[in-house]
């Protein structure tokens, strides 16, 4: 054995193994074939002998879609040396006999037999089990196995094929055990069985041959245990009872069926009269979908052992199924030698084709006489069956209603393979890989639009095109229509088209061109929709948010949950709408144009406001619940007109966390939407808002909220709404004072103050709120003579709150510790601490301890500071309030570095920062950045200090806190120590 170094020449012709260690092979010398990118690059060439591989196609054998930027050299490098161990003796610059140059790739003049996977492949494939030569081929073909396949390959095509060798393996093995049974053998099937088996547990074939040879060796009890053990692994690990298979052959057993010895073998089928060649044309511009293409012809050509291989492309209409579809199967059209069947099934339009039609087509194509065509559907699909029986052919039935009118055409034995494309999933086929069609990914799209349109076009006006492609939600056949009509009219530029696309009201009346239109591709579905169905289409389609769960759909159609889950998914079955998970349903941006559009025709005005109304009210009745167990004994909730709904039944914190980020931005979408639309004034909407905005991180979120509330402000303005109008100004100065404006805030909050004062509305809540948060503004700007009185009146509104009444004295101890009174402030954080933990309400409670820290550690006692910090970051990470755990956590590093802890300090800190940048606190940011400065001077870092304080400075002085002073001193002493430093130098 020679490893790597090459075989002498002359001896006898190279053998190649693939299936175990990868090496070549003359007479009983063998070589190995290098490193293990080289030997992948080996097995590409091996496995496609006869064929051009192009330098592409090995680039993605070894790197995938990461391939390095000399990886062109690299291959040619690994072919070189391949020539060198293939042909030892060839001179070194002369044209290699066994693999040569070949455009831009290789070819490998290798025959197959000499590749031992190849020929594996061939003999399992011609092998006729069942039979003493069958079994024979099938015995010679495994006894060529000798370990994992291609050992010692790397890269994804290695891997790849691995597991697809391991499978034909596995198959062939199948095959050779089934044909021991049938001839007679059981007993000795047993062991080898018995292994196979226990390695592959979950394969139920494997574990009905084993039944089968226990069972006819007169082992019944051990057959019928095998059976028990196998539907319990399978209740355990998949939870699914055992498949009909299976079953079947227990409740034979059961029965003592005598007829369960082998049956006989049944001779071949003639050949077909024609080969039949139905694929419709495939387009020229097809583009993308590069990764599914691969993937669905992998399957389709590799050929199931046991049956026919069904795969099942689903989507919306105008998706590309059928260009996909059709585009797949001719690339695969040698791979299916005994020809192509295609059938359009017309299941989107209001007279699907009766599969007995196609059958007679089918059978006519396929070289039977039209008088010899059997009457019926069953009678044609068993001939139809017959004459596919042992045959490699390809069968397209495109546009299927259901599952229902596919089985009638699905071919009855193993070597056929089929694609059906539908709007609706073929849940109902057993076997079926399914494939979720969805729109194209941008480059893609784009790709499309420049090949249909010109791409100097699409050169010219990048943006405009990026535009376009958006407008028309990357469906294929928008794009395509849209880059038709530009193809058609040089007189356009791509600006001009993207303009007449941007109003929603005209985009679908754009979207058409010759025979060509997207409305017409949706009406089709539509039409087939009961009256039930269509007005849930229709309703389910206002709303402005992404998605909706059942419980919205349930709300806006005025029914129950399980109701509106019925007919969602029904929608979802006809191609209309989509579930990207269990529970929750979305629209394509166009197919909700055209549901809305449907909408205006056939639902009064005060319906669609209606049904809008019923999702807001179901909102605010959530929202509301969310907050009662967020935020308990708060007051707030119920001075809020009530609600007609119950809303969803939260339980739990946890439940209350995960539905308001579940609805997030469907909460958001319906307040701007409701405030755009003017349904219903905008009470609603700044009364969701007032709810909602304390219970998510605002904070992250500010700009689209700022923007609602600012039309909501405008359209209060309209409708005399003055309590809307001043709560919408609350909370846009709270949204300034969260996001570190304050003086914007203060505006906001000073014109809400102005507003109340000059009215009689007995609000005593919105007073509270504007009271304190101004007064927490003011105090934050080192002005606590102006914050205190504003913060002793906000206390004045806390008699029925008591976790208001907690925050307002904690804000109150804060004014105090800034006015310079730290007795006064440790009085009364002592007070508000108290106030909170009677209260019961988490989030007081977590900011009254922030609080609370923050005196102690500025009244000399950073120890006791730390506990309490500590304490509010497990209530903050509970309540999953991020930026205040940023906030504790910046605390925190101040407490450490008082405390002389500079790693602790270093550490926290550098959580705190971390978060800030997250949720776009600059607050928390500067102070993390202060905290490390300090931290890193003292740590003799001066220069990283150095640099973290001056990052401090910036943020403090962008956004005017009294902390600027401090990091400012702390640079001016910085350089004050490094000019005592600086050398003196003599003139010269």
């Amino acid at each position: 054995m020679r490893d790597g170094r090459g075989l002498d020449a002359g001896g006898d012709r190279p053998r190649f193994l693939l299936l175990g260690p990868v090496r070549v092979q003359r007479g009983d010398d063998s070589a190995g074939l290098g490193s293990p990118q080289q030997l992948a690059v080996a097995c590409v060439l091996l496995l496609n002998a006869g064929r051009l591989v192009t330098t592409q196609q090995l680039i993605d054998a070894l790197w995938g879609e990461e391939p390095p930027p000399r990886s062109v050299g690299a291959v040619r490098t690994y072919v070189s040396r391949l020539r060198a161990l293939f042909e030892p003796g060839r001179p070194a610059r002369s044209p290699g006999r066994i693999l040569t140059s070949v455009a831009d790739g290789y070819l490998l003049r290798v025959p197959a037999e000499d590749v031992d996977a190849l020929r594996f492949e061939q003999a399992v494939a011609s092998a006729e089990s069942g039979t003493a030569e069958g079994q024979g081929a099938l015995a010679e073909a495994l006894a060529l196995w000798e370990g994992v396949p291609l050992a010692g390959a790397t890269g994804p095509y290695a891997e790849a094929e691995r597991r697809r060798l391991a499978e034909l393996r596995l198959r062939a093995q199948e095959a050779w055990l089934e044909g021991e049974l049938s001839l007679g053998r059981a007993s000795d099937t047993v062991a080898e069985l018995t292994a196979l088996s226990a390695e592959h547990p979950l394969r139920e074939h494997l574990r009905g041959l084993l039944m089968q040879a226990l069972y006819r060796s007169g082992r019944q009890a051990e057959a019928f245990a095998v059976y028990t053990d196998t539907r319990r692994i399978l209740v355990d690990e998949l939870g699914v009872e055992p498949g009909p298979e299976l079953a079947a052959l227990h409740g034979r057993m059961l029965a003592g069926d005598p007829d369960l010895a082998p049956a006989p073998h049944a001779e071949g089928v003639s050949a077909l009269p024609l080969t039949p060649a139905q694929l419709p044309i495939d387009i020229a511009d097809f583009t993308g979908r590069s990764k599914l293409i691969s993937e669905l012809s992998d399957i389709l050509r590799a050929p199931d052992s046991r049956t026919v291989v069904i795969s099942a492309l689903a989507g919306i209409g105008g998706v590309g199924k059928t260009t996909l579809a059709v585009h797949t199967a001719h690339r695969i059209r040698s791979d299916f030698p005994d020809g192509q069947l295609y059938a359009d099934l017309a299941g989107a339009g209001p007279s699907p084709t009766d599969p007995a039609t196609v059958l007679g087509d089918f059978l006519r194509t396929l070289g039977v006489p039209a008088r010899e065509v059997p009457d019926g559907s069953d009678r044609r699909s068993a001939m139809y069956r017959t004459l596919l029986a042992d045959r490699r052919l390809l069968v397209v039935l495109d546009n299927a209603r259901d599952a229902a009118q596919v089985r009638p055409l699905l071919p009855g034995t193993a070597g056929c393979a089929v694609v059906v494309t539908s709007r609706a999933r073929m849940a109902g086929l057993a076997g079926v890989r399914a494939f979720d069609v969805d729109v194209m990914e941008e480059d893609e799209a784009l790709q499309l639009f420049a090949t249909i349109a010109g791409p100097e076009r699409v050169a010219a006006e990048p943006e405009a095109a990026r535009q376009v492609v958006g407008v028309c939600s990357r469906l294929p056949l928008a794009v395509r229509i849209v880059a038709s009509r530009l193809a058609a009219r040089p007189g356009w530029t791509v600006a001009t088209l993207a303009e007449r696309l941007a109003d929603q009201r005209r985009r679908l009346d754009e979207l058409h061109v010759g025979d060509l239109a997207v409305e017409a591709t949706f009406h089709l579905g539509y039409t087939q929709l009961t009256p039930e169905q269509a007005r849930a289409f229709r309703l389910l389609a206002l709303p402005d948010g992404p998605d909706f769960s059942r419980a919205s759909a349930a709300a806006l159609l005025g029914t129950d949950e399980y109701g509106a889950e019925d007919l969602a998914e029904s929608l979802v079955d006809a191609g209309l709408l989509e579930s990207p998970e269990p529970g929750r349903y979305r629209y394509h941006d166009l197919i909700r144009l055209y549901a809305r559009r449907q909408s205006e025709r056939h639902e009064d005005p005060k319906e669609r406001e209606l049904t809008l109304h019923r999702l807001m009210d179901h909102f605010q009745a959530t929202v509301r619940c969310a907050s009662r167990l967020l935020e308990p004994n708060d007051v707030l909730t119920g001075q809020l007109p009530p609600t007609t709904s119950e809303g969803c039944t939260l339980e739990t914190p946890e439940e209350a966390h995960s539905w308001l980020a579940a609805e997030h931005a469907g909460l958001l979408a319906l307040a701007e939407q409701t405030v755009r639309e003017r349904t219903g004034g905008p009470r609603t909407a700044v009364d969701l808002l007032f709810t909602w905005l304390w219970l998510i991180e605002a904070r992250m979120y500010r700009r689209d909220l700022e923007r609602v509330l600012t039309a909501a402000i405008q359209a209060a303005g309209a409708a005399a709404d003055l309590l809307s109008e001043i709560r919408a100004r609350f909370l846009l100065g709270v949204l300034g004072y969260l996001g570190g404006d304050y003086t914007a805030a203060e505006a906001e909050l000073r014109s809400a103050a102005q507003l109340l004062a000059a009215s009689d509305l007995a609000e005593g809540i919105t007073r509270y709120g504007v009271a304190n948060t101004l007064g927490v503004v003011l105090s934050a700007t080192n002005r606590p003579a102006e914050a205190i009185p504003l913060l002793e009146e906000a206390r004045t509104y806390c008699s029925d709150n008591p976790p208001g009444a907690a925050r307002t004295l904690a804000n109150l101890a804060r004014a105090h510790l800034a006015a310079g009174q730290p007795e006064q402030a440790r009085e009364t954080v002592s007070e508000a601490l108290v106030t909170a933990r009677a209260s019961v309400n988490p989030m007081s409670i977590a900011d009254t301890l922030y609080q609370f820290a923050i005196v102690l550690r500025l009244t000399g006692s950073p120890d006791i500071a730390a506990e309490h910090l500590r304490e509010a970051l497990v209530l903050y990470r509970r309540q999953q309030r991020l930026n205040f755990e940023g906030l504790a956590l910046a605390r925190l590093a101040e407490c450490n570095l008082d405390l002389g802890e500079l790693p602790d300090a270093i550490a926290c800190a550098e959580q705190a920062l971390s978060i800030g940048r997250e949720t776009n606190g600059a607050y928390c940011q500067g102070l993390a950045q202060a905290a490390l400065g300090f931290a890193f001077v003292r740590s003799n870092q001066t220069e990283r200090g150095r640099s973290c304080l001056q990052e401090a400075h910036a943020i403090f002085a962008g956004i005017n806190v009294p902390e600027s002073a401090t990091v400012l001193s702390q640079l001016d002493e910085l350089a004050a120590h490094e000019a005592q430093k600086e050398p003196t130098h003599p003139a010269r």
